[in-house]
Order: structure tokens, then sequence, then C-alpha cells
């Protein structure tokens, strides 16, 4: 049993201080969330939100709500075009901030989303996961994780799923409460927003294997 079910106190508190910090942050922020709204509305236009299924606790779907960043624009052929081409300069600006993360807040009233866990990731990824990195979602997945404080996007896919399994063996309310306090220095600095050379972080294709050694 992982400390999370086996913890049911502590399981409590956890979702009484989120729901308690979610509505404050929804109430307090308000002002700068309709700043950031109007940004997207007139550098983008509509829709404000960028809304995607994710998996949560278990592996249960839901729908994420963020600012959006980039824009539609399509190439010749119809497709989109890369993320770097389509990510714009209040887009960009909102992403380093981290101000597009803001209205999962509301997530987090809904009960989808803790303000401490694993990030929630794409619903393909899910079939890619090893047994040991699927344990990834033996939490409520959450805004800000151990491995968001670690390197955020700047490290490798199996480091972070190696961070996000050690968080569910290790978690606690004192884990938590670090992980906020760092958070608060990371996106201040606004440190490992991007993979290096990416305008996002690429996206997982499985851990390979290791092959025989010699």
């Amino acid at each position: 049993m992982n400390p999370y079910d086996a913890k049911p106190v502590q399981r409590l508190l956890k979702r009484a201080f989120d729901f308690c910090a979610a509505l404050g942050a929804l109430i307090i922020l308000s002002p700068v969330m309709a700043a950031a709204a109007l940004a997207v509305w007139r550098s983008m236009g509509r829709p404000v939100f960028f809304r995607q299924p994710r998996p949560g606790y278990r592996g249960r779907i839901f729908d994420i709500v963020k600012f959006r960043t980039m824009s539609d624009e399509r190439g010749p052929d119809g497709e989109l075009l890369p993320d770097a081409q389509r990510l714009t300069r209040v887009g960009n600006f909102i992403r380093s901030t981290s101000l597009d993360e803001l209205p999962q807040f509301w997530n987090v009233l809904k009960g989808d989303l803790s303000i401490v866990g694993p990030r929630p990731l794409l619903v393909e990824y899910l079939p890619l996961y090893n047994p040991t990195q699927a344990r990834r979602h033996d939490m409520p997945p959450g805004i800000i994780g151990w491995a968001a404080v670690n390197g955020r996007n700047a490290i490798s896919w199996e480091k972070k799923f190696e961070l996000d399994v050690y968080y569910v063996d290790h978690w606690s309310l004192w884990l938590d409460l670090k992980i906020f306090f760092l958070a608060v220095k990371t996106v201040l600095s606004r440190s490992g927003i991007n993979e290096a050379d990416q305008a996002t972080m690429s996206k997982f294709t499985g851990t390979k294997p290791l092959g025989p050694t010699e």
C-alpha cells in the first residue's frame, strides 16, 4: 500500500488544504487572471482557455484548464505549425511566469487536481509507461510536483518519472509543504520552463528497455 492510501487523516487534511488554497487563490488572483485572459484574447482571440483531457488519480480522465499560449496557425498542408512557431510573445510571457497554470485552481476545487502532486500528462502516454512509471498515478496529480522543483522540463522523461515515483513513495504533508515553497522559488527564477532548444517539452515515446550487457 502506498503512503497516500495508508494515511487517511493526512489525505483528508490535504484535500481540505487544496480546497481552501484554491478558493483563496481564485479570489485573490482574480485581477491577475482577468488581465491574463484579456491579453490572450487581444493577442490570439477566442478561446482564451486551453482544455485537454489528462489522466488523474488512478488514471481517471478529466479536462485540464489553462490559459492559451499558442496560436492555431497551420501550414499549407493544413497541419498545425511546430510549437515554436505557434508560441506567441504574450504566450511565452504567460508561460515563463507560470500564469498559464492559474486556471487549474478550478480543477483543484473540483477535486481533479491537488496543489502538489505529479503533473498530469497526456492521455496518449498511458500505454507507454512501464509498471514503475505507471505508479505516478497512485496519487492525485498536482499543479506543482517534486519533478517540477527538481528541473521542471529541463530534465529527461525518465528522471521526471523517477522523481514522481519517489514522491508517491515518500508522500507526507511535510513533503508537500517543502515542494510548495521550492515551487515559489522555481517560478520566481523562471528556471526549467522548457527543454533545451525547445519551445515545449518533447513528447514521451516510451522508455527503451536495457539491452544485454557484454
